[in-house]
């Protein structure tokens, strides 16, 4: 990678670390409030952590959501989103620059204002699903995102099939367009990179594709998980904009992230009657027993009383 806004930056930074201790890189992330834990912030700061580095997270509105949809969502002010982020960037030295959905054209804008002010920092932009919204507010968004946020941006996450849609819509193909004809039209807009994710394979399989309009830069192919899940591609983004803040090149910080993210889908669990979530740690957990049952145990957080007869 010759970018020069993905070169390897030192992790020491100065502070109150004991002498010879590194702090963790860090990314800031703009992005909402998911009180489902699909997506959003809980998404990004647990994918940040998992793969070593530490999220600083700026509220850019809240979904009003279940694990099934989104029924709204309630936007910040772009003078509140960008207030949080100058107020950390003036304390604490970032890497990278994570961007996830932020509501509003304005937000928009007021993030692509602080980017340049940060042109040396690797900015991840992820493009959601937006099919919840209302078509004038995608409209909107998308157009802002094009004009702003795009021309910032190091490396742009997203689905075959949304990023299809919104970077060629006319498209006229025979065949469905590749991650090359993906990448070309992002480059137009000022991208270098574009990760394409969940291309559809035979045999049920998915390919994940790192590009630029002149060569495939990496490619990761899995068996497609008989699931549906949400928040995939704020863990996949979260976790390439870590995995660059810890000094990985593009092309491996990819590959590992891609990694990651299918084991959080491995590992997924349904926490509630509507679609399945990634297991960001899933690292963490104890060996599965075989005999144990289903369901969680209750906790028996009310033991009866000590003078109770026991028999």
């Amino acid at each position: 990678m010759t970018n020069p806004k993905l070169a390897t930056q030192d992790a020491d930074v100065a502070g109150d670390a004991d002498p010879g201790e590194a702090n963790p890189p860090c990314v800031l992330v703009f992005n909402a409030s998911d009180p489902s834990g699909a997506g959003g912030l809980a998404a990004d700061t647990l994918a940040i952590a998992s793969v070593g580095a530490h999220a600083l997270p700026v509220v850019t509105g809240a979904y009003v959501r279940d694990t099934a949809e989104i029924f709204d969502f309630v936007v910040f002010e772009e003078d509140s989103v960008s207030e949080q982020a100058r107020a950390i960037l003036e304390d604490v030295p970032v890497q990278v620059i994570k961007v996830g959905f932020v509501g509003s054209p304005e937000s928009l804008g007021t993030i692509a204002e602080l980017a340049s002010d940060y042109a040396d920092l690797p900015l991840i932009a992820y493009m959601p699903d937006l099919s919840w919204w209302t078509e004038d507010q995608i409209d909107l968004y998308l157009d802002a995102f094009r004009e702003l946020l795009l021309p910032q941006a190091t490396v742009l996450v997203g689905n075959h099939s949304t990023l299809w849609r919104w970077l060629l819509p006319d498209w006229s193909g025979e065949k469905s367009p590749g991650p090359r004809d993906l990448a070309k039209a992002a480059a137009e807009m000022g991208v270098p990179y574009t990760l394409v994710t969940g291309i559809p394979l035979p045999d049920q399989h998915v390919d994940n594709v790192l590009a630029t309009p002149q060569t495939v830069l990496g490619s990761e192919k899995f068996e497609r998980i008989e699931a549906t899940f949400t928040g995939a591609g704020d863990t996949l983004s979260a976790a390439l904009a870590a995995l660059i803040a810890t000094g990985n090149d593009l092309t491996a910080a990819s590959g590992e992230a891609l990694h990651y993210m299918d084991r959080c889908l491995d590992a997924g669990f349904r926490p509630g009657m509507g679609h399945a979530l990634p297991d960001r740690l899933f690292w963490a957990l104890p060996e599965a027993d075989e005999d144990a049952p289903d369901e969680p145990p209750v906790p028996d957080l009310f033991p009866p009383p000590f003078n109770e007869t026991k028999h």
